[in-house]
């Protein structure tokens, strides 16, 4: 069952579609920056305006009802802090591969897990959905403990199968899922 982006509320968290208003809150907190975005696969914006023409398309891709990214916003500001998404959804075999990133200054704070896990729930819930899986790459040690937060399991390492071309190296790809009958 398709559901598209929906609104979810967590103890600190409201995960909802991205506005343009977001914009901004974007650019400071997470989407210049080039450590935030190297970790994520994505590029850096450098501006609020090319932030908000990718805002634009995101936006427009909310009318899909099996498109599904969140924006995450602190209940007690109203800052875009971070994202959630599926980057893929196979409607054939029922599962997703699930991205996220979080400013630098919201890490370690236990917000990236909390969101994840509040996204799982929803997924299992609303969704016709089984699985939900992702990876991070080997250098990335702290997604290993969000996803782990989220009670994903830890399932197996494609060693050196992700390469950096700036820096002409390999990393592994490891590799977290959990489906329904995990959780509920």
């Amino acid at each position: 069952m398709r559901v598209g982006t929906q609104i979810i509320e967590t103890d600190r968290l409201t995960l909802r579609p991205f506005v343009l208003q977001d914009a901004g809150s974007m650019h400071k907190n997470w989407i210049s920056d080039q450590e935030v975005q190297w970790n994520y696969g994505e590029p850096a914006y450098e501006d609020v305006d090319s932030v908000k023409e990718l805002l634009q398309q995101w936006i427009a891709s909310y009318s899909r009802s099996e498109f599904y990214r969140w924006a995450i916003i602190l209940r007690d500001d109203e800052e875009c802090i971070a994202q959630i998404a599926f980057c893929s959804v196979d409607e054939q075999h029922h599962f997703a591969d699930i991205e996220y990133c979080i400013g630098k200054s919201y890490q370690n704070k236990g917000y990236a897990s909390e969101a994840l896990a509040a996204v799982i729930e929803f997924t299992f819930k609303q969704t016709g959905l089984n699985r939900l899986q992702a990876f991070h790459r080997g250098r990335n040690v702290p997604s290993a403990k969000v996803l782990q937060k989220a009670q994903m399991k830890y399932e197996g390492t494609l060693r050196q199968s992700f390469y950096y071309s700036d820096t002409d190296e390999y990393d592994d790809r490891v590799y977290y899922g959990i489906t329904k009958k995990d959780l509920f």
